[in-house]
């Protein structure tokens, strides 16, 4: 591997230009297909970049203005200089691509929740590289691979970047340190309903209740319904609720959300495909069709559904009828701040 080069020796994006990156919200797994499927869905978190002229540099990289407007979710907690995601994401992709960043305006307007399990952080990975290439010369400029790539190095995992980059649903994979993934078209009749609680769950604490190894039998189990969910995404809609039973994670991770389990059991008895959106506690059901779609968001809202001994009335839930992102992340590139 080459040894980075001086930031003296960086380019800097032209100055004047405006990119305004879009990028979906996203759910991993969808219930057995863990680390590996993911989609996106019609939440949508939108990046704006303009390059403004390089002020009080020095050589070798001096200090560079950043400005930073963040609004909608995280407006509290989130930090608004060079440690912010983005920013962090910014900067290695410049690198990478041979620049420093330059002086910058970001303007971050973001819907996703956070700590959710719809993507949150994959959006601002995705949003962040891709507003990064678009801003450099069109001949030092990558394609979406070098983004997933980047994006996969960043986030650990491909499974909520790839459908954040591509759309649609994301089959992905590693092998020999390079990330890979195929896009699957769902069926117009998959509608995606989520249920957000308003509160978080922290990828680390959920991924630190998994066992280290599982039984065979659950191995086994778990690839078959995974291979069930990709023929019922795309051809029969009507094997939703059996493709998305999961043998591997959503048993060992209900302790810590006990409300989000127990909606998904109850959603699941009522014959209804729901799952744990990525790590939780957000719960995810695909629909097929309105009419079923209408029904899960009726039995959702009604709220009769139990954990323990109680009523599961501890959490306020935010129900939203989404559709299937077909395009992933979109960008634009203008003149002007």
């Amino acid at each position: 591997m080459t040894s980075p080069r001086p930031a003296a020796d960086l380019k800097v994006p032209a100055g004047g230009r405006t990119a305004t990156v879009r990028v979906p919200g996203t759910s991993a797994n969808l219930g057995p297909g863990f680390d590996s499927l993911g989609l996106a869905v019609s939440l949508y978190d939108t990046l704006r970049v303009a390059t403004l002229a390089p002020a009080g540099t020095v050589a070798g990289g001096g200090a560079e203005v950043l400005e930073f407007d963040l609004r909608g979710e995280g407006v509290q907690e989130l930090p608004r200089d060079a440690s912010h995601l983005v920013v962090r994401a910014m900067d290695l992709a410049f690198a990478r691509l041979g620049y420093r960043r330059g002086g910058l305006r970001i303007t971050a307007e973001n819907v996703l929740p956070h700590g959710r399990g719809l993507g949150s952080s994959a959006s601002a990975i995705v949003a962040a590289i891709v507003a990064a290439n678009a801003l450099v010369e069109p001949a030092d400029q990558r394609d979406k691979q070098w983004v997933l790539q980047l994006a996969s190095e960043m986030e650990g995992h491909p499974d909520n970047v790839a459908p954040a980059i591509f759309g649609a649903v994301a089959v992905s994979w590693e092998e020999d340190g390079a990330y890979a993934s195929a896009r699957v078209t769902p069926s117009s009749a998959v509608i995606p309903v989520v249920a957000i609680p308003n509160v978080e769950l922290k990828t680390e604490m959920a991924r630190g209740m998994l066992p280290a190894v599982v039984p065979h039998a659950q191995a086994a189990a778990n690839s078959g319904r995974t291979a069930l969910l990709i023929h019922a995404l795309k051809d029969a809609p009507e094997l939703l609720a059996a493709g998305t039973r999961d043998y591997l994670h959503q048993d060992y991770r209900a302790a810590a959300m006990p409300e989000s389990a127990a909606l998904v059991a109850a959603l699941r008895a009522a014959g209804h495909a729901a799952f744990i959106s990525g790590a939780g506690p957000t719960v995810m059901a695909l629909a097929n069709g309105p009419r079923e779609a209408d029904a899960m968001v009726e039995f959702i809202t009604a709220g009769r559904f139990a954990h323990g001994e109680k009523e599961s009335s501890t959490l306020q839930w935010r129900v939203l009828r989404l559709e299937v992102d077909s395009d992933g992340a979109k960008v634009e590139v203008h003149p002007g701040s």
